[in-house]
């Protein structure tokens, strides 16, 4: 909902079919910056204290070896100037430039075994960041709102429930909603989902095979 209300804020500025861009992307960011955090933590047995040295830095033979491993189990490497978590700091200095460079260097640091998963999964976000503002200061500005609402959807793992995939439906069906432009081509409500899941279900409940065709599945739903 303060996502929602904060998407309603910036339609002077964006349209609101356009700002789920920016949204769902720096969601995704936080979620794969706490996963490989969380990496860390589990695997090799790290405290948040250790997390400053997480530097892209081949010539000291650990790190280069923990950035290649990064890479083998989880896909990525993000590090630590460039983790979500280290924008909220104080002290960070966190702009637009940081954020298109964190992107650009995530890009970079996919593994080939992952290329098909990680590529291009955030050029809509970097390219609209110029509509952010008219200049880099209220571009920055813009961004470190965004960053400090979403900082609060808890993307750890530790919840009962698929929580990026819970604020991603809620924020697609609103948009599609709001929108006005055909965004019923492209969005099925989960209530409509569910029915329809419920319908074939039924018609098929004695078959030991089931296979269905939906040549029109868009999400997948």
């Amino acid at each position: 909902n303060k996502i929602w209300a904060s998407a309603n804020k910036m339609r002077s500025k964006i349209d609101a079919n356009e700002y789920k861009d920016y949204i769902l992307g720096l969601i995704f960011y936080k979620f794969l910056s706490d996963n490989e955090v969380n990496y860390l933590y589990k695997v090799h047995g790290w405290t948040v204290e250790y997390l400053p040295s997480l530097v892209e830095d081949y010539e000291d033979e650990d790190m280069a070896a923990l950035i290649e491993d990064c890479k083998q189990s989880i896909g990525y490497f993000i590090e630590y100037k460039n983790l979500f978590s280290t924008w909220l700091l104080p002290e960070s200095t966190f702009s637009v430039a940081e954020l298109s460079i964190a992107l650009n260097r995530f890009d970079s640091l996919i593994s080939d075994n992952y290329k098909r998963v990680y590529e291009n999964i955030f050029v809509t976000l970097q390219a609209g960041l110029s509509k952010l503002g008219n200049s880099p200061t209220e571009q920055t500005k813009a961004l470190k709102g965004l960053v400090e609402l979403i900082k609060d959807i808890p993307t750890d793992s530790k919840q009962d429930y698929d929580v990026l995939g819970y604020v991603y439906e809620y924020l697609i069906g609103n948009f599609a909603a709001d929108a006005g432009k055909k965004a019923g081509e492209f969005y099925t409500p989960h209530e409509v989902a569910i029915l329809m899941s419920e319908i074939v279900a039924e018609h098929h409940k004695d078959k030991d095979k089931i296979e269905i065709y939906v040549p029109t599945s868009g999400s997948g739903s």
